[in-house]
């Protein structure tokens, strides 16, 4: 085995990092040959400024973050002779869910939302390297809900849209609708936010309303 600081120094320049990965043999949701995937996310807050800084962005064309991902990432795993895996572009989609529940470093929270040991629930992935040699993962870390007592993530929305029971997707929909909306809009699902470890990562209030956006047009 060897270890990751080889693709962590090509991903860092990218605000990029491995967020997480597992062996994986004779898997058939994986290319063949594949002996471990590595699951890429956003690094932190340089992310978002890097990234509205590339070709891709500045462009205006459509899905400005999904082909910048496609890009440097393909790269990426061209020069690794890996595969690139994306979860966007189906279908046929990956199981970046299972997959990341699979890592050690995310879990199903208490609202169902993927919750990420250093994301929170900010948890996203750009895209992941399947890779045919195995490299020496982080040890992972416990799950975060496990010792937030809490928890208000069950109660932080005004609607409770989202809750421990599902998620009510016209009722949030409508409160995005009316004025009373705009703290949600304008910097990310309060959900999300209200997540100690989601706190702790720090996403921009740019980002996060770039994504209200995509998901309330």
């Amino acid at each position: 085995m060897t270890d990751l600081s080889a693709i962590e120094a090509l991903l860092r320049p990218h605000q990029l990092a491995v967020m997480g990965g597992f062996e994986a043999q004779d898997d058939s949701a994986l290319p063949k040959g594949t002996r471990m995937l590595l699951l890429i996310g956003p690094a932190g807050p340089g992310f978002w400024q890097h990234l509205t800084t590339q070709p891709e962005w500045q462009s205006g064309e459509a899905d400005p973050i999904d082909r910048w991902s496609r890009r440097v990432i393909g790269n990426i795993a061209c020069g690794l002779h890996a595969k690139a895996l994306f979860p966007f572009g189906g279908p046929p989609w990956h199981p970046f869910y299972h997959w990341a529940l699979r890592s050690g470093r995310a879990w199903d929270s208490p609202v169902r939302l993927l919750v990420h040991d250093q994301m929170g629930l900010f948890a996203s992935y750009r895209g992941a390297l399947a890779l045919d040699e195995v490299r020496t993962l982080p040890a992972t870390a416990p799950k975060p809900c496990d010792t937030c007592s809490e928890k208000p993530c069950l109660t932080a929305c005004p609607v409770q849209a989202l809750t421990g029971t599902g998620y009510d997707l016209a009722a949030c929909h409508g409160f995005l609708d009316r004025p009373s909306g705009a703290n949600c809009m304008n910097n990310g699902c309060l959900n999300r936010r209200t997540c100690p470890v989601s706190q702790a990562y720090a996403r921009l209030p740019e980002q996060s309303a770039y994504h209200m956006g995509q998901f309330h047009k």
